[in-house]
């Protein structure tokens, strides 16, 4: 994919969640059953990067269901979303900051747990999406976790019938869409399938050990297919 298309991909979605944040956030307030995964992993403290936090609610979630005392850092680009995330986590240990994944640096860390939710599907180039896993991977404290999972929205009926037309101004790349939004006000997204074979590609581009890989989620427990990698002390 070229350079060009990817700009062009990633100021889409940033339009898209500043038009749509109440909304998302209206119906993203629960916490994804397979975050579950995660919480007999966790230490005593755990220094957590929620990259593309959206409202905070994975930090709600640790906050609510571990005993750990959480150090959270969430990072996202929309300013409106992270307002919401600054009310769901007020009352946390918590530093929100407003950046792009991909395209600003990432904190520093180390991290003892990073978590990648809702997130690989709005990168555009599997080329940036194993870029993306290596550089979050390279945050991670010696023993870290990183949890990541990829959006498996083409294997249901209703999500092929919101896909549009893809703009012949721009590269595709297999398993690229722009898909409507239904709800409140209408817009556009960009969301890539990412099928088993690049899912594998993105574990082995971490350079992490893999402790498992599941479904998990919405319709039949098969909406997310989530990945916990840890860094080898």
């Amino acid at each position: 994919m070229n350079d060009t298309t990817i700009k062009r991909l990633i100021a889409l979605n940033r339009a898209f969640y500043e038009t749509t944040a109440d909304e998302f956030d209206q119906t993203r307030g629960k916490p994804w059953p397979g975050w579950r995964a995660v919480l007999p992993l966790l230490t005593p403290v755990v220094r957590v990067l929620d990259a593309g936090c959206g409202n905070g609610r994975f930090g709600r979630f640790l906050a609510d269901e571990s005993k750990a005392t959480i150090l959270y850092t969430g990072v996202d680009s929309s300013p409106r979303l992270l307002e919401h995330a600054r009310r769901t986590l007020a009352d946390l240990d918590a530093e929100l900051l407003e950046r792009d994944i991909l395209c600003d640096p990432l904190p520093p860390g180390p991290f003892d747990l990073i978590a990648l939710f809702g997130v690989l599907h709005h990168v555009p180039g599997a080329a940036t999406r194993r870029d993306l896993i290596a550089r979050l991977a390279e945050r991670l404290a010696p023993g870290g976790v990183l949890f990541f999972s990829a959006w498996r929205f083409y294997e249901f009926e209703r999500f092929r019938q919101r896909i549009v037309p893809w703009p012949a101004d721009l590269t595709a790349e297999p398993g690229d869409y722009l898909l409507d939004w239904r709800r409140g006000e209408r817009a556009l997204r960009y969301c890539h399938y990412v099928d088993e074979a690049e899912h594998a590609a993105l574990i082995a581009a971490s350079g992490l050990r893999e402790i498992t890989t599941f479904c998990a989620d919405g319709e039949g427990g098969q909406s997310n297919r989530y990945s916990l990698l840890r860094q080898e002390p």
